[in-house]
């Protein structure tokens, strides 16, 4: 149980129906069409469409109780049974719900941010936590304003442990996230040129990040990338623990080594393993592994929750494709830093003839887009085969890359069909094929060609 029909009455007072006070609603859900056990639906007008006018197949499917914006005309011959609650706006009557379930769990709540990482530290820090205590996280992409609030109506009510991550494009978006989530402890995983284009510079960015000191309670921990200027100088009334490679850091990582299958790297006097590859993945479970120390989980019960990890889809997967050759699909979204980051772990990759590149746009720069991309040649070494580029940014990719080495096989194309036929000659048991790109480019089409 959420809510009874009494609390909500008290929460929203302007409200009709006729219910008996001992009500139960059991689930919060914003899709009319989403079966619920006595659910509160959540009606939201956007852009294309508006959910009050839903509000009967919400009902249809188990919903007891809405939201209504009181300017909003009520349609004829609903049930009276049903509770209607009269907002003025019912995403932010979403979000007040949401704050008061959470602070009547009062669970101890991990904030997560950044431009790249947050969602891999996440399942990391989940992974970790789930060992000691009951965890609830964000599952998917719900880390927004609307995601956030439904993340924490759908713990349960012995949770200890609950992990937001949240996501932005402008400002005050993670300022509210935080004060709706009030975290014990927030990460910041790292400062790239993701969302430049509405944030303006890569300074705005981490400005932007660190707004989710807004929320931290009292006494609270802000966790960041210590190798990051604009974090570690940023003046923030909240303690910051700084985690990186440099020796200046307050937990250093040390000894990175990259090899098939994991990642192994130092943490002061323990070495850690972790199923992910990439120096990156390393700092992104050293953040990690100071929560858990912060919640006094031991290393050897940290090394055992990395072992049997489970991460979020499209994000560096390994697959065996056909003709055996591997393809890793790291398709979920793209930032400068990230595929960046993804095209160092395949030239670090050994046991492999040939590597082959499948870069596509990384979207959300704005002006910025080509400088950005042009960037992406500097980490692209003679280890690689080949390169094709997709779509229209990634040219500059292309025309980089071209400059830098003039023998290297690098091929644009703007026709999946085409491109695949590059590639397939490559499907070998010895090579190795990574597919990176925004989200918004749909690369897991490729994936389902290649394997």
């Amino acid at each position: 149980m959420l809510f009874t029909a009494s609390q909500l009455k008290q929460l929203f007072p302007h409200h009709q129906g006729q219910i008996p006070a001992d009500l139960e609603i059991h689930e919060v859900v914003n899709d009319s069409r989403v079966r619920s056990h006595n659910g509160l639906y959540i009606p939201i007008a956007g852009e294309k469409f508006d959910g009050h006018q839903f509000i009967a197949g919400a009902v249809e499917n188990g919903a007891a109780a809405t939201f209504w914006q009181k300017e909003t005309p009520l349609p004829e011959n609903l049930p009276d049974a049903l509770l209607i609650l009269f907002v003025n706006d019912t995403v932010k009557a979403l979000q007040e719900l949401a704050s008061a379930y959470r602070k009547e769990v009062n669970p101890t709540v991990i904030g997560i941010t950044g431009s790249n990482g947050k969602t891999t530290t996440k399942d990391l820090t989940k992974a970790v936590m789930q060992t000691t205590f009951k965890t609830h996280a964000t599952k998917g992409n719900y880390n927004n304003h609307i995601g956030l609030p439904l993340t924490i109506l759908s713990m349960d009510r012995n949770t200890e442990v609950l992990i937001l991550e949240m996501g932005m494009n402008h400002f005050g978006e993670i300022e509210l996230l935080s004060r709706i989530g009030e975290p014990d402890h927030a990460v910041i995983t790292n400062i790239d040129g993701q969302h430049i284009e509405n944030l303006g510079s890569k300074e705005g960015i981490a400005q932007a990040k660190l707004e989710i000191v807004s929320g931290i309670k009292p006494g609270g921990t802000l966790i960041i990338d210590g190798d990051e200027p604009l974090l570690t100088s940023a003046n923030i009334p909240v303690p910051k623990i700084r985690v990186g490679f440099s020796g200046e850091n307050n937990v250093v990582i040390d000894h990175v080594a990259v090899e098939e299958t994991v990642t192994t790297f130092d943490v002061g006097e323990e070495a850690y393993q972790i199923p992910l590859l990439g120096k990156h993945h390393a700092k992104n479970a050293a953040y990690v592994i100071q929560l858990a120390m912060e919640m006094k989980i031991p290393a050897e019960t940290i090394k055992t929750a990395f072992a049997q990890l489970e991460m979020t889809k499209m994000r560096f997967e390994k697959h065996l494709g056909k003709n055996g050759v591997t393809v890793i699909n790291d398709a979920y979204n793209a930032s400068p830093a990230s595929m960046k980051a993804s095209i160092q772990v395949v030239e670090e990759m050994k046991g492999y003839q040939h590597k082959i590149l499948v870069l596509g746009d990384i979207l959300e720069l704005g002006d910025f887009a080509e400088e950005f991309h042009r960037g992406i040649a500097d980490a692209i070494s003679p280890e690689i085969t080949a390169v094709y580029t997709y779509g229209h940014h990634s040219q500059y990719i292309h025309d980089a890359l071209k400059k830098q080495f003039p023998e290297l096989p690098a091929v644009h194309l703007k026709d999946k069909l085409e491109l695949m036929s590059h590639v397939e000659k490559y499907l070998e048991p010895e090579n190795l094929i990574l597919l990176k790109a925004s989200r918004g480019m749909k690369f897991e089409t490729f994936l389902e060609q290649l394997c």
